[in-house]
């Protein structure tokens, strides 16, 4: 069967997994104003993303957890067909816990299965997972091997190194399992997002990937701003995708190419639509705190209006918010002023 990896336009562009940010609510809302219309008759316009991902989602508790957990564990899996392709990404340092997770997202319908191995919070490194698997070539390997055992096409996403640059004897041995795919994230675990990432090693992990004569996409991430400037390191590395995390804050446009920037109305809208969706989605399983995190991004840069519900303004009564609802109101009312 074919993988949909080969099925993706070159180079293509992915969203990221970003914990509590890229959930269930707010990649609904991304597939909804960044997806392809087909209704429309420009047959070289392409918008959203070409591939999406969950967060990141513990393996060990998807086996293990009780009941109670595992409902917890899987409303954070739950995705609509407008989402696809879609992948889930998972962590853990045990193969066995690694294949019946992967078996667990094959029954769920998932299109791919992507394996953590960059993140680099230390409560996840001192787990063995996330980037410190750069530092234990021989059970990443077995957790690629174990995952394809689901018949889902399996990625991983990492970085260049641990704490110095490995990618001339890290990316081998992830090449030499074949998975479908390797996103970079071209700094190190050290690094974190503290230097600007070196996309000329994305380059090289191109080379090296065609030098050894592989099959596996090589997908490039750090500091992409938007599609524009993903396009321009995808043409400067050759790389066959470029995948885009921190710039999606405030902006479910982003895949679209807009030449002109959503006004402040369109932006509240469309975090009132986010707000709704979380209701509908994670309310009891994700706190309101993590819709915080948003109100910055989506309310920006604009003048008050009537005196009052300025950008500033408004973030600050919506940080004071408490609920949904409240905030919702918030946003209605401000809405029905500026049309005045």
């Amino acid at each position: 069967m074919t993988s949909f990896w080969n099925t993706l336009p070159k180079p293509f562009f992915a969203l990221a997994p970003l914990e509590d940010v890229t959930d269930a609510a707010f990649r609904r809302l991304i597939a909804k104003y960044g997806k392809p219309d087909s209704t429309r008759r420009d047959l070289s316009w392409r918008g959203g993303p070409d591939v999406m991902f969950t967060e990141f989602t513990s393996a060990d508790g998807l086996v293990l957890a009780p009941p109670a957990g595992q409902k917890k564990l899987r409303k954070k899996l739950i995705y609509s067909e407008s989402e696809r392709p879609i992948v889930v990404q998972l962590f853990t340092s045990v193969p066995e816990r690694m294949k019946k997770a992967a078996h667990i997202a094959a029954d769920l319908g998932f299109d791919g299965v992507d394996i953590n191995m960059g993140c680099p919070v230390n409560e996840v490194v001192r787990q063995e997972c996330g980037a410190a698997l750069i530092k234990n070539p021989v059970l990443a390997r077995a957790l690629i091997r174990a995952t394809k055992s689901s018949g889902l096409p399996v990625s991983v996403k990492t970085r260049i190194g641990y704490t110095k640059d490995e990618l001339e004897t890290w990316l081998p041995e992830l090449l030499a399992e074949e998975p479908a795919a390797v996103t970079l994230h071209a700094r190190t675990r050290k690094e974190m997002s503290e230097v600007p990432a070196r996309w000329e090693r994305i380059k090289r992990a191109v080379e090296i990937r065609d030098e050894m004569k592989s099959s596996t996409l090589i997908v490039g991430n750090g500091d992409v701003r938007d599609i524009a400037d993903a396009r321009e390191k995808a043409k400067e590395t050759s790389c066959d995708g470029v995948m885009l995390g921190r710039a999606i804050y405030g902006n479910p446009w982003l895949f679209l190419e807009r030449s002109e920037s959503p006004s402040p109305t369109e932006r509240m809208a469309a975090l009132t639509e986010h707000l709704l969706l979380f209701d509908e989605l994670l309310t009891g399983t994700a706190s309101f705190a993590v819709m915080k995190k948003h109100f910055k991004a989506y309310i920006s840069g604009w003048p008050a209006c009537a005196g009052r519900d300025g950008a500033k303004d408004l973030r600050i009564r919506l940080m004071e918010t408490e609920s949904v609802d409240e905030a919702k109101q918030i946003l209605e009312n401000v809405i029905v002023k500026r049309a005045e």
